[in-house]
């Protein structure tokens, strides 16, 4: 816990920064966890492989301003460095299955 002196408005910013950095990643990691689940029923199953691409498009999109909110000069003071974790590991499992073969 950190030793804020009186009057300092740092819970407040943390409360402020973390509310919607929780959210989005939420939203990524349900896009993320439907990109590995769809699979395609044959092998020239194009709806499957284009679902694949979209939630995979759709987490980066959404990992990707929560990653710049977390490395924002403003907000690295009030955030400690685990919350660059989830967007990076989201994107990282993203980008590997939009890249790989199913």
């Amino acid at each position: 816990m950190r030793d804020d002196p009186p009057g300092d408005d740092g819970d407040l910013l943390r409360w402020v920064i973390g509310v919607p950095l929780v959210l989005l990643h939420l939203v990524a990691g349900f896009f993320c966890f439907s990109a590995v689940r769809t699979r395609p029923g044959h092998p020239g199953d194009e709806d499957a492989f284009f679902a694949i691409d979209a939630f995979a498009v759709l987490t980066l999109a959404t990992g990707a301003p929560a990653l710049l909110i977390t490395l924002a000069p403003s907000h690295r003071a009030a955030l400690n460095r685990w919350w660059l974790l989830p967007p990076t590991a989201l994107m990282l499992v993203a980008g590997a299955r939009l890249v790989l073969p199913v």
